[in-house]
């Protein structure tokens, strides 16, 4: 079955994970049963540190502190799923709640 990266972006709040609204967490734990019922096999699973414990590892080797793009939104997580196509693994994104951000479906290159 094909795979697709999930990648979740939001705006980083200042408490970090402890200011994300409950019923936003709420529906985050309840989209893994929904997922599961759509047959699609989540692969990994995994949220990130704060964008200000990431370092870029540029061209030239110099290393610089906090991500390379300067956006309002950083990735706060990401999926890795097998699902049928990729209508299915839109579904699944579909299902992730998002506060002030956007998620992001794309297929995985098969080595």
């Amino acid at each position: 079955m094909p795979q697709y990266a999930i990648l979740i972006y939001e705006k980083e709040t200042p408490g970090g994970v402890a200011d994300i609204p409950p019923e936003v967490m709420e529906a985050n734990l309840a989209a893994g049963p929904k997922i599961a019922e759509m047959g699609v096999k989540v692969v990994h699973e995994q949220a990130l540190q704060p964008s200000a414990a990431a370092r870029t590892i540029h061209r030239d080797g110099l290393v610089t502190d906090g991500p390379f793009l300067e956006t309002k939104e950083v990735i706060a997580g990401f999926f890795v799923v097998e699902a049928a196509d990729l209508d299915q693994a839109i579904a699944v994104g579909k299902l992730l709640p998002i506060m002030d951000g956007a998620v992001e479906v794309r297929p995985l290159l098969e080595m």
